[in-house]
């Protein structure tokens, strides 16, 4: 007896396969040549790297933030991405409490979620990257943390490939099986 939706759910599968195979690859490859985050549309991706803002944005999870040109419109209870004060090339992302004045500079008081203190400096408004859109991917973040390392390119991109061309070599030897069964069929 054919399962008759057996080739839909097949074909399904395979294009899903391909497009995370395409989209960890690019994210992988893009945050390697580069040295910088990715960006599609626009959006930088950042990966989650602590449970500082859980439970709304989870570790392990990609967060898409847009960079910001006017820092002039950003409020209390906002999520911005930030440079921290001690370290340029780490970037953190915590809510807006607070928005001070400091010899006619802006300064932004920000906090974790899940920290039971703010952030130890304000922090001066030439340090802030981005601003959080809401767009969170759970899990995906660890998934390219780990794409990046040397096993990861293996068993992410490579193994999937390699599964991906040993289904579709399957398809095509039963296909061509079926032509010969017509074929013995037709002489008969």
């Amino acid at each position: 007896m054919k399962i008759p939706y057996k080739n839909a759910i097949g074909n399904i599968l395979t294009t899903l396969l391909i497009i995370i195979f395409i989209f960890v690859g690019y994210m992988a490859i893009s945050a390697k040549i580069t040295g910088a985050t990715p960006k599609i549309f626009g959006y930088e991706l950042l990966t989650v790297l602590s449970g500082s803002m859980e439970p709304s944005i989870k570790t392990g999870g990609i967060i898409a933030v847009k960079p910001l040109k006017n820092i002039d419109k950003l409020k209390i209870n906002e999520v911005i991405t930030f440079k921290a004060i001690d370290d340029p090339n780490t970037l953190i992302t915590h809510r807006i409490i607070d928005i001070q004045t400091n010899n006619g500079k802006k300064q932004f008081i920000t906090k974790g979620d899940n920290n039971d203190t703010q952030d130890l400096a304000p922090i001066p408004a030439e340090n802030i990257v981005a601003k959080y859109t809401g767009f969170t991917i759970p899990l995906v973040g660890s998934m390219i943390a780990f794409a990046k390392t040397k096993v990861g390119i293996i068993s992410l991109l490579i193994v999937p490939g390699a599964l991906l061309f040993l289904w579709q070599l399957g398809s095509l030897w039963r296909y061509i099986a079926r032509m010969d069964d017509q074929k013995d069929e037709q002489i008969s």
